[in-house]
């Protein structure tokens, strides 16, 4: 349930990465899009998303949208963003 969701900013590499803590199945969750940003060092990562997705096989994406769910987490300007964690 969002409510048992805690939102967090973790470091890595010195780079920020949002990230939720779920307290039911106490497990954390990551922004695909800063994961892709720190690892890359792309500019647009949301770009870099969208191709990778675009790329795959029907198959890889039906694995992926059974894998990614999506969370509210809050953006670098405080609005809260539904966004692609896995």
């Amino acid at each position: 349930m969002v409510e048992d969701i805690k939102n967090e900013i973790k470091l890595f590499e010195g780079n920020k990465i949002r990230s939720s803590w779920d307290n039911e199945k106490e497990e954390y969750y990551f922004s695909i899009i800063d994961v892709i940003r720190v690892l890359t060092d792309n500019s647009n990562p949301r770009d870099y998303w969208y191709r990778v997705k675009k790329r795959m096989t029907d198959e890889e994406k039906s694995q992926l949208s059974t894998n990614c769910r999506q969370l509210r987490l809050k953006s670098t300007d405080g609005k809260q963003l539904l966004l692609h964690h896995q």
